[in-house]
């Protein structure tokens, strides 16, 4: 385990600066599954004292990225297989099929013209296989979308689950055979969401969240880690 990708966080920061660089060092991959978090590494090389390291420790355990066990400290959790399929697919299709249909009949022009500006960037991004800029443009157009549906419950249950969703998108994303399809994969969800007919949409993102995992690329042992091939 290397802690050298994280920030040096400067001693006035927030709680949230300091959670901020741990779950993306979490996400990218930077700290692997099992890798075991001890505040007085993190707090001396992130420079700031144990109490915001131990917050942000708490916060990222509620976000199901760390899990801390008695006597053993906080430890890095892997995403397997079984939780994509089983944990968050479902939660995603109940989730996205729900916020979707209520967004269909307000989305605006200036709405779509954003979905437009992200899916162009995604275009770029796996174009230059920038997979930061991949992730964030794939997790940003479903967000809008979303945000859209006039529900705060949806809101509240994306926010909890998308660390993890994050998670999964780096470890699925370079598995596809080439990442020009996750823009396509957009265009095409895009072109459906247009039409505003509800049926239609509703298969389409069905489709869509069903087919990310299935290009593989998650660990498989059943103990939550993720495949270091």
């Amino acid at each position: 385990m290397s802690l050298d990708a994280l920030p040096r966080i400067p001693q006035d920061s927030r709680r949230h600066q300091v959670v901020q660089a741990l779950r993306e060092a979490i996400v990218t991959g930077a700290l692997r599954p099992g890798d075991r978090l001890v505040e007085d590494d993190l707090s001396m090389r992130m420079g700031t004292s144990r109490g915001p390291v131990r917050e942000a420790l708490r916060q990222l355990e509620q976000e199901g990225l760390v899990v801390s066990f008695p006597y053993r400290g906080t430890v890095v959790v892997g995403i397997s297989q079984e939780e994509v399929e089983e944990v968050l697919v479902p939660i995603r299709l109940i989730l996205e099929r729900f916020a979707f249909r209520n967004a269909l009949p307000v989305l605006s022009d200036a709405d779509f013209e954003e979905l437009e500006n992200l899916v162009d960037a995604m275009k770029r991004a796996t174009e230059e296989r920038d997979l930061g800029r991949i992730v964030e443009t794939d997790v940003r157009f479903h967000e809008l979308v979303i945000s859209r549906s006039g529900q705060p419950h949806c809101e509240q249950i994306w926010r909890t689950i998308v660390p993890r969703v994050r998670a999964y998108f780096y470890e699925d994303a370079p598995h596809h055979e080439s990442l020009r399809v996750i823009a396509n994969e957009h265009r095409a969800l895009l072109e459906i969401i247009k039409t505003r007919d509800e049926d239609k949409v509703l298969a389409e993102v069905e489709q869509h969240v069903r087919h990310r995992p299935s290009f593989g690329g998650y660990g498989s042992s059943g103990d939550g880690g993720r495949s270091k091939d």
